[in-house]
């Protein structure tokens, strides 16, 4: 078992160090198919000279004491941006996506999973309040969630998603 805090832990200043933000860590796949992936962010997003940079500072420190045995065996170092539809898994990450549009997958109380669409209302250290497209309001909570990520959507400012569709009625055709 891969103990990701400590890597987490190891990683954050090197990754701050280089003017980023370590977004998140994972590690995914078993055996020689394993990958270690590590999410960068800035403000203003990241390019490839720094992705460059973050991927030449975290491998020292793997192949160091005591990440080199924090993962045994083999896996492949994947260093990336969290990119558009950002994936959420700690309460920060849905603090800072609250006002945008996300889809959630939870798991019902029969077992079951369901689900949820709409705009992130609100977001606490526990749970989170999501405005679905009916203007209804769903709760659910962080233990509950399989799966959360953002939804880009085309044509939409960032920050603007929360906001009501304005028709086209009123405006003139665009000429071209």
């Amino acid at each position: 078992m891969v103990d990701v805090d400590t890597i987490v832990r190891a990683l954050a200043p090197a990754v701050a160090d280089a003017g980023l933000d370590l977004y998140d860590v994972e590690v995914t796949g078993s055996g020689r198919a394993r990958v270690l992936r590590v999410l960068v962010d800035r403000e203003g997003g990241v390019d490839l000279d720094a992705i460059a940079d973050a991927t030449r500072a975290i491998s020292v420190l793997l192949d160091a004491p005591p990440l080199d045995a924090a993962i045994n065996g083999p896996y492949a170092l994947e260093v990336s941006s969290p990119g558009l539809e950002r994936p959420l898994r700690t309460p920060a990450h849905y603090a800072a996506a609250t006002g945008e549009t996300v889809s959630v997958k939870v798991r019902d109380v029969d077992g079951g999973a369901r689900r949820l669409r709409g705009v992130l209302a609100s977001a606490g250290d526990t749970g989170a309040e999501l405005t679905v497209d009916d203007g209804t309001t769903e709760r659910f909570e962080y233990a509950d969630v399989t799966q959360a990520r953002t939804v880009f959507e085309w044509g939409v400012p960032r920050g603007a998603r929360s906001k009501s569709k304005q028709t086209n009625s009123s405006r003139e055709p665009v000429r071209r």
